[in-house]
């Protein structure tokens, strides 16, 4: 059936220079930075229970619950970005957070709380599958898709970077709650641009029966394996968020050098992003599948990573999340390649939708590895279990390439493809 964008998709001869994207492809990215910006609800919610006066296993709860959101989220935004398209969806559920964020600053009882970090935890990143599949439906080139996600993705880090020392400055100004007001209201824009900008989805456009449902897609074993790897390697990468500060904090080191990390991890996205992703988009236009990127990638975040628990000081951490960045940024391009290409035609959403699940395993994994590796050894045990996680990644990825290599096995997009010339 065609995509509810097919009217704007851009020409298969396009270079995709940046001049030639269509206005909702500049919304989407636009939008994506200024959530990410302002999206001061994740990493400030444990400063905002502590505030609260909650004791530390029940804000490890609290955190918890929206990490369980945030899987949810993933999972139900895909579902929901094939069913009724790009426009509802995203409006939808900006609409949602520009309620759940207030009422999240605002209640203080903890079941209230409990359940109002869920509900902020399903629609926080809810715009990332559903942009996914939008690029995918803009953009038929392999090499044009790519080169939008490594720009989507520069955007997500700058806005990440921001959102850490903005946030820093706001709390000790206006106060925790003031953050989640803000970040209600940096929805609230995005929820109406894509409402005013993106097309609606036309009346019988195709219908959800002739749609791969999610019980399809969960019994495609090259789906699994491309999870578990990215699965590794997002924990490596999530620890720059994560496991970082619990490391640094061991090292008798405050919330201002965790500060000058986030500084020196933006500075290498900034200096390798346009070097980087016109690099993989030519390898995207070769038209191999991506997998042994992908293990590079796990790689190099497992050893980036890795050397934030041999670290002692400032530097030594700025240098470890500066290390972790080309291995991040092939991560998310790479395995956006193969999501794409595993993902039949109509199921785009819910595909990035189920990989991006991992994201919220891996915010949860990273943390309780670093605990578990700082109980257990100090730094030096940190060291081999991230190193290690990278590892594996990148051995899960000689299956996969193998499946994807394997003759007579059609993909799922193959698949869906051979039974709609068939009928």
């Amino acid at each position: 059936m065609p995509s509810p964008v097919a009217t704007q998709q851009i020409a298969p001869d396009s270079d995709a220079k940046a001049h030639r994207w269509p206005p909702i492809i500049w919304a989407a990215l636009i939008g994506t930075f200024t959530i990410r910006a302002f999206g001061f609800a994740y990493p400030f919610l444990p400063y905002h229970a502590n505030d609260l006066g909650f004791s530390a296993h029940m804000t490890g709860w609290i955190v918890a619950s929206f990490g369980a959101g945030w899987l949810v989220g993933q999972v139900g935004c895909g579902w929901l970005s094939d069913r009724f398209g790009p426009r509802a969806t995203l409006g939808y559920a900006m609409g949602a957070a520009t309620v759940a964020l207030p009422v999240l600053a605002e209640v203080r009882s903890p079941v209230t709380l409990l359940v109002s970090t869920f509900l902020t935890g399903v629609v926080y990143d809810a715009a990332r599958p559903v942009i996914t599949a939008l690029i995918d439906d803009t953009f038929p080139t392999k090499a044009q898709q790519i080169l939008v996600n490594g720009w989507r993705h520069f955007c997500v880090n700058i806005g990440a970077a921001l959102t850490g020392s903005l946030g820093g400055y706001l709390a000790a100004t206006a106060g925790l709650p003031t953050l989640f007001w803000i970040n209600a209201c940096a929805c609230a824009l995005f929820g109406f641009a894509a409402v005013f900008l993106l097309p609606p989805r036309r009346t019988g456009q195709g219908t959800d029966r002739s749609r791969p449902s999610y019980s399809q897609a969960l019994r495609d074993s090259r789906l699994w394996l491309l999870s578990l790897a990215s699965l590794c390697a997002l924990t490596c990468a999530g620890s720059v968020f994560t496991a970082l500060p619990m490391l640094m904090s061991s090292d008798g080191l405050d919330a201002t050098a965790y500060g000058w990390t986030q500084v020196a991890n933006a500075a290498a996205v900034l200096l390798l992003s346009p070097f980087l992703t016109p690099w993989l988009s030519g390898r995207a236009a070769q038209g191999g599948p991506m997998t042994g990127l992908l293990a590079a990638s796990s790689l190099l975040l497992g050893i980036g990573m890795g050397l934030a628990g041999l670290a002692d000081s400032t530097y030594g951490y700025c240098l470890a999340a500066a290390a972790a960045v080309p291995g991040e940024i092939i991560l998310f391009i790479a395995a956006g390649d193969l999501v794409s290409r595993l993902a039949p035609p109509g199921a785009h959403g819910r595909y990035a939708g189920l990989w991006g699940s991992n994201l919220a395993l891996a915010v949860i994994a990273a943390p309780l590895l670093a605990a578990w590796s700082l109980s257990h050894g100090g730094g030096i045990t940190a060291t081999w279990v991230i190193c290690g996680t990278g590892a594996l990644g990148a051995v899960l990825c000689w299956p996969l390439h193998s499946s994807l290599r394997t003759p007579n096995a059609p993909t799922p997009r193959e698949s869906s493809r051979t039974a709609s010339t068939a009928s």
